[in-house]
C-alpha cells in the first residue's frame, strides 16, 4: 500500500471513530472529544483519593469541614435539580460525592476529581475568607468534574499520542530522530505550548463560567468571586507566568471575564427551588 492510500485509510478510520466519540459540555454545549470511558476515570480517581486521605493530614471535624460539606450538599442538589427541570441528563448521576479538608496552610488550592471527590486545603481559606468565597472556588472545581474535563484531557492525550506515532511512521522516523538527537521530547513540549495549554485555558474559562452558575443556583453570592481572584493575585505577588505558558488564564483576564458574565448569570440562573 502506498503512502497516499495509507493516509486516506487512516484518515477515514479515525474520522469515523472520532465522530462517534464526540459529546457536548453541559450548559455551554461546547463540543468535546470523549475516547476514555468516564467510569474508568471515576474508578481511578476514587483509588487516588483514598491514597490522598492516607497520606495527607486531614481535619475530620469542626465548623470549616461542616461548612464545606454544607456548600457541597447544596451544589449537589441544585445541579441535579437544574438538569431535572431542564429535562436534561444529569451529568452527576454516577458521582459518589465526598469532601475532605487537608491541613496544609502552604497550599492555596482546592480540587475535584472525576466522580465528585473534593479536597480543600486550609491555605485556601485565607483567600476565600467567607462562605460565598468558598462556594465560588468549590463551584469552579465541581464544574471541572461536571463538564468531564478529565475525560476530555485524557482523550486528547490518547489522540495526540496516536497522531504523533502515525506521523513518525509516515516521516520515516524523523520525529524519533529529533528526540534522540536533542535528548528532549520536543514534540511533547510543542504540543504543551501549542495545543494543550490553550485547550486547558479553555477548560478553565468554562469552569469559571459553570462554577458561577452552580454557585448562583445554590443560593450563594457570586459577586464575591472577583474579590477572590483579586486576593489571589495579591497573594501571588505578580509571579504568574506569561499566559501563553500557563494552563490558567491570568488573574486580570479572569476578573474581567467574570465581571462580564456576572449580571447575566445572576438574572438567568437564580437560586433554584428544590422540589
Amino acid at each position: 500500500m502506498n503512502r497516499r492510500n495509507f493516509i486516506k485509510y487512516i484518515g477515514c478510520g479515525c474520522g469515523g471513530f472520532l465522530l462517534n466519540s464526540c459529546g457536548s459540555a453541559p450548559i455551554t454545549e461546547r463540543k468535546q472529544l470523549k475516547l476514555i470511558p468516564e467510569s474508568k476515570l471515576n474508578a481511578q480517581a476514587a483509588q487516588i483519593y483514598e491514597k490522598v486521605k492516607e497520606k495527607e493530614k486531614l481535619i475530620t471535624d469542626g465548623s470549616t469541614l461542616k461548612e464545606i460539606k454544607e456548600i457541597g450538599s447544596k451544589m449537589e442538589d441544585s445541579i441535579s435539580e437544574y438538569f431535572y427541570k431542564q429535562n436534561l441528563k444529569d451529568p452527576t448521576t454516577n458521582f459518589q460525592w465526598e469532601y475532605i479538608l487537608i491541613d496544609n496552610k502552604k497550599i492555596k488550592n482546592a480540587w475535584c476529581m472525576p466522580g465528585g471527590k473534593i479536597a480543600v486545603y486550609t491555605g485556601l481559606l485565607d483567600i476565600t475568607k467567607n462562605k460565598n468565597g468558598l462556594a465560588a472556588v468549590m463551584g469552579h472545581e465541581v464544574a471541572h468534574a461536571v463538564a468531564k474535563h478529565s475525560v476530555e484531557r485524557a482523550s486528547r492525550g490518547v489522540l495526540m499520542k496516536t497522531t504523533i506515532q502515525i506521523t513518525d511512521i509516515l516521516t520515516g522516523g524523523k520525529i524519533s530522530k529529533v528526540n534522540r538527537t536533542t535528548g528532549m521530547d520536543t514534540v511533547g513540549l510543542l504540543a504543551q505550548l501549542g495545543l494543550m495549554n490553550p485547550f486547558n485555558r479553555k477548560q478553565e474559562t468554562e469552569a469559571d463560567y459553570l462554577g458561577l452558575i452552580f454557585s448562583s443556583l445554590s443560593g450563594f453570592d457570586i459577586r464575591e468571586t472577583t474579590k477572590i481572584w483579586e486576593r489571589m493575585r495579591e497573594a501571588n505577588k505578580g509571579q504568574e507566568p506569561p499566559e501563553f505558558m500557563s494552563t490558567h488564564p491570568s488573574s486580570t483576564n479572569r476578573i474581567n471575564q467574570i465581571n462580564e458574565w456576572m449580571n447575566e448569570i445572576i438574572l438567568k440562573y437564580p437560586p433554584i427551588q428544590i422540589s
